[in-house]
């Protein structure tokens, strides 16, 4: 039933001082990054599009949103509780007008960071349930115990959290709100395991996935976004 049950039966959890979890400046612009791949946000969505590009002093990945909604992602094994803090950059060059995860016609952003994790499928009610069946129904896939969901928005203040109108187990947070500041970089970090813990009231178990989202399918707006490396530390 959960996507993360198979990989934390595969991969080991990552040591070091430093997880790079996302190592885009590494790649050749025009080329797949190894180990990334689409997930399918909606069976009828149209989706999203993701590439490594030259960026300023290197190479990042670009995301473009048409109307379209899907995501990129990696498979990876992180403790949260060793590791914390996650760290990333960003630039928003292109956005609808506007964007809130507090409106359902309006939930969309240029910029999501995204991150999975495993988690006790005993705890989850009859309503979260059906909520991950009905995804691999409609899609084939397979969904994580529970998403945080780390977003740019033009109208919502920083601090914002909502949940996601089919399941409480995907929380967004707003980390930014960057309507003045269309086209520079910037450097964002957050406490993963707080953030867990404040948005879903329990203990986090296995990151098991990290990845991206640039998306217009409530809006029918276009976005573009670029993201630079991400990487996860000791507190």
């Amino acid at each position: 039933l959960l996507a993360s049950t198979s990989i934390v039966a595969e991969l080991e959890r990552e040591s070091g001082a430093v997880v790079e979890a996302a190592r885009f400046s590494e790649g050749r612009a025009g080329e797949v990054q190894p180990g990334w791949g689409r997930f399918v946000v909606s069976p009828f969505a149209t989706k999203s599009a993701y590439a490594l590009v030259e960026s300023g002093p290197g190479v990042v990945l670009e995301g473009r949103a048409d109307g379209s909604a899907s995501g990129f992602y990696r498979r990876i094994r992180i403790d949260p509780a060793r590791h914390p803090l996650i760290e990333w950059r960003w630039r928003v060059l292109q956005t609808p007008a506007e964007v809130d995860p507090r409106v359902p016609a309006r939930n969309d952003s240029p910029a999501r960071v995204i991150i999975a994790f495993h988690g006790d499928l005993k705890r989850l009610d009859l309503g979260e349930k059906f909520a991950l069946r009905l995804y691999n129904a409609l899609t084939g896939e397979k969904m994580p115990y529970a998403i945080i969901m780390y977003s740019w928005s033009s109208s919502a203040p920083v601090g914002t959290v909502i949940a996601n109108d089919q399941t409480g187990k995907i929380q967004t947070i707003v980390v930014e709100n960057g309507g003045g500041r269309i086209g520079e970089w910037r450097e964002l970090r957050r406490n993963v395991l707080e953030d867990y813990r404040m948005a879903f009231g329990e203990e986090p178990w296995d990151i098991v996935a990290v990845g991206v989202m640039t998306d217009t399918d409530n809006t029918r707006e276009k976005a573009r976004e670029q993201y630079g490396d991400i990487s996860f530390r000791l507190q």
